[in-house]
């Protein structure tokens, strides 16, 4: 792919296809509270100087620092990529030496298209999409637009398609994907749960799904599948809780089944109730399951957890009912 110029510095207004990362840390207001203003301020912006070091290192220019991140493009996704993939993985090393109340993970988002430069710095769809992104991976992610994956052709980088994501203030909804950075990921993830079959005789048809949380209710067509469980505003259906992802789970349409798919941090536990038995808890890890009968689901912590935000579905007449409980407390 051929190379973007750098941008002379007497330029003022220039045009170019490229690839934007916005990086920031998480959990830097907690370290300043632990660690005082002055030794925080210094380890932010050592973090901060070491990142835009990687993205030079892999060809990338930093535009810009905004406190406890950065925001660099690059001439393609394939150096971005590259870049991204440096930085979770060294810089999750460094965290296992760090007590927890200090640590502050990574959360990237990546998109590529065309970018505006006005007096050193950037503007354009692109960099407004990869800021929204890294706002919503959770810490310790890298979530990439599909503009940006299809760029990696046979790189042995490995990703999971997350479905349309929506943007605050854009009517498109791009189609995102996660990335993902562990070098040995059975070490760092709950062992993969297989994709759980309906019953025999069970009906996997459905028309509609109802959620419920607390006192909000809403229903989704199956057409309006898919839908997003999550923390946050983009998500078509909010939980409030501070141990639920920015997008959690996403629930999508399949063969005629609703299959719960995990996106998240923590992870997603799910129980089965009826044929399967009360005992059957499945844990899921960026992994998926078929919903059938009824059961519960657990969101960023396992069903065990009495406290646990827990949605409690069934599967009734065509169509799928959820219908989530209050923790108890």
């Amino acid at each position: 792919m051929e190379r973007i110029a750098i941008i002379n510095e007497n330029t003022r207004n220039h045009t170019m296809a490229t690839t934007v990362v916005f990086a920031d840390l998480t959990g830097s207001t907690r370290a300043f509270e632990v660690m005082g203003n002055v030794r925080a301020t210094e380890t932010v912006t050592r973090l901060t100087q070491w990142i835009g070091s990687v993205c030079e290192v892999h060809e990338g220019r930093v535009v810009k620092k905004l406190g406890d991140g950065l925001l660099a493009i690059f001439a393609d996704g394939v150096s971005a990529t590259s870049a991204v993939l440096e930085l979770q993985r060294g810089h999750q090393k460094r965290l296992q030496n760090w007590p927890a109340a200090l640590r502050m993970e990574l959360q990237i988002g990546v998109a590529s298209g065309e970018v505006v430069e006005v007096d050193g710095d950037s503007y354009g769809d692109a960099v407004n999409v990869a800021s929204r992104l890294s706002d919503l991976a959770g810490p310790g992610q890298v979530w990439a637009t599909e503009s940006v994956v299809v760029q990696l052709g046979d790189a042995d980088v490995r990703h999971r398609n997350l479905g349309p994501i929506h943007i605050r203030g854009r009517n498109e909804m791009p189609v995102v994907y996660r990335i993902d950075w562990q070098e040995e990921v059975t070490e760092l993830l709950t062992m993969p749960s297989p994709l759980v079959q309906p019953a025999k005789g069970a009906d996997s048809t459905f028309g509609q799904i109802e959620l419920s949380w607390l006192d909000v209710r809403s229903m989704f067509s199956v057409d309006q599948l898919p839908i997003h469980l999550g923390r946050v505003d983009e998500a078509e259906f909010v939980v409030n809780d501070p141990r639920v992802s920015r997008l959690h789970a996403r629930l999508e349409s399949r063969n005629g089944s609703c299959v719960l798919i995990d996106i998240s941090t923590y992870g997603t536990w799910v129980r089965f109730h009826g044929r399967i038995g009360a005992s059957s808890e499945i844990a899921l890890r960026r992994e998926e399951c078929v919903l059938h009968g009824s059961g519960e689901i657990g969101l960023g912590a396992p069903l065990s957890d009495f406290s646990a935000p827990t949605i409690s579905f069934n599967t009734v007449g065509g169509s799928l009912l959820l219908a989530a409980r209050r923790p108890q407390s």
